[in-house]
């Protein structure tokens, strides 16, 4: 019998945390690369900690929670190392709270948010305020500082200090650091403290308008849009000082095929391991003719291009040139995205549905296996940030995702528990379901209990 009656305050539409003594998870398919398994196993958990995993556990004890694996995969909770809540500064969009929900629906026990708060992530009194509040979510929330001053690209931060205080790494994300010399001393400073940079690529001299690809769709807008060769030229950039000063980057975003070419030429003369890059769920599942057909919800920097981009992004996947995948979770409110193009935000909310793409986009459509797209969502971005995640190995922290890969649905609007519901996906039929999301030994998410 499954149970999970209590661990979900529907009224609240929020989450209480589960009170657990152990809890055992019988008879379930456990995909989980760091530990090279992917058999069906039991497994028990206690005190928050995975105590067992194996294909015989024994008969739960009296008190011990149970749920039922039948038909359902268990793997790592999922990491986002590129996420925004938005908070402090414009919490109407999302707020700590409400984007720890989206993530716990998702299936990700573990963000790493984006530096463009306002104010920015630039000093240790807005880094050390957020790292304290989110200490009382139910996700594992870390946080990225700028790299340059209000993340206005002319001054770099005290990189040294904002480490010390608990900077999981750095970025201007949102904003290019068009200035190389800059950006090779902060690859400097980055290497001496062992630490991530990230980087958003985008020209502005390419860039006439924002969100769009410049190109067929862009000129049918009447709109010169995001020239292709804004991303790719500073890509190369980037990674050429990464090799110079020993940093290690990693490509937000990917979106060009010219893109994923230099990634992966640099890559193979990169023996530190020292280069990553990222995809996101859309645009490896979306092409440049949804902004047309849903406008400002397909609105994104940097913008959605051609199938032929798209191609090149599942075939990096395949490759490994993408060691990453990141949602770069972009919420804005309803009034925000109802302007005209030129003036609406760009960004799509992410989190809840990037399992189900990565299901339906790349497993099922033959491209890579579930356990390559665990890697490239929980085991990969873990190890890029050092952190305690991306594991079911015995000892480890209990955060798993319960999914069905099978189970199709419906990506409905008011259905979102973001406080933004600004996707491009609502109304398609997805592949994928998360059924529970357990962090530290609770659930934190059961899908039975809000559907």
């Amino acid at each position: 019998m499954t149970t999970c009656v209590g661990f979900i305050n529907r009224l609240n539409n929020g989450y209480v945390p589960s009170i657990l003594g152990t809890m055992l998870i019988k008879n379930i398919r456990v995909v989980d690369p760091a530990n090279n398994i992917d058999k069906i196993c039991d497994i028990r958990i206690a005190d928050g900690r995975i105590a067992e995993v194996g294909e015989a556990s024994g008969m739960a004890a009296p008190s011990e929670e149970i749920v039922c694996g039948d038909g359902l995969i268990a793997a790592p909770g999922l990491v986002d190392v590129h996420t925004h809540f938005r908070d402090p500064g414009q919490t109407a969009k999302e707020t700590l709270h409400t984007g720890a929900m989206a993530a716990a629906a998702g299936g990700y026990t573990t963000v790493v948010c984006m530096a463009n708060t306002v104010p920015a992530v630039d000093n240790t009194y807005t880094l050390t305020d957020i790292l304290s509040r989110a200490e009382k979510e139910a996700v594992n929330i870390y946080q990225t500082a700028a790299v340059t001053v209000e993340r206005a690209g002319k001054e770099l931060v005290d990189m040294e200090s904002l480490r010390q205080a608990g900077a999981a790494g750095f970025t201007d994300d949102g904003t290019p650091i068009t200035d190389e010399k800059l950006v090779e001393e902060a690859m400097r400073k980055a290497a001496q403290l062992n630490t991530v940079l990230s980087f958003h690529e985008e020209d502005p001299a390419y860039v006439w308008q924002a969100g769009v690809n410049s190109g067929r769709i862009s000129e049918s807008m009447g709109l010169k849009g995001a020239d292709r060769k804004a991303e790719y030229t500073m890509v190369e950039r980037d990674l050429q000082l990464a090799l110079k000063t020993g940093a290690r980057v990693d490509i937000q975003h990917v979106s060009a095929k010219e893109s994923v070419d230099i990634i992966r030429r640099y890559k193979e003369s990169d023996d530190l391991g020292l280069i990553h890059a990222e995809a996101t769920p859309h645009h490896f599942s979306l092409t440049e003719s949804e902004t047309e057909r849903k406008g400002t919800m397909a609105k994104v920097n940097p913008p959605l291009r051609t199938e032929e981009d798209r191609q090149a992004l599942i075939a990096g996947i395949k490759d490994g040139t993408i060691d990453l995948i990141a949602t770069d979770h972009a919420p804005h409110t309803a009034e925000e995205k109802k302007q005209d193009f030129t003036k609406a935000p760009s960004g799509m909310i992410g989190l809840e549905t990037a399992l189900a793409l990565g299901l339906t986009n790349l497993v099922a459509a033959g491209h890579i296996d579930i356990p390559r797209l665990i890697a490239l969502m929980s085991t990969n971005p873990a190890r890029l940030y050092g952190l305690k995640a991306g594991s079911i190995g015995v000892g480890d922290r209990a955060d798993i995702v319960i999914f069905d890969p099978e189970e199709t649905w419906t990506v409905k609007e008011g259905s979102f528990r973001s406080r933004s519901s600004n996707s491009p996906f609502i109304g398609m039929i997805l592949t994928g379901k998360v059924k529970y999301t357990i962090c530290g030994g609770e659930i934190i998410f059961a899908a039975d209990m809000i559907e």
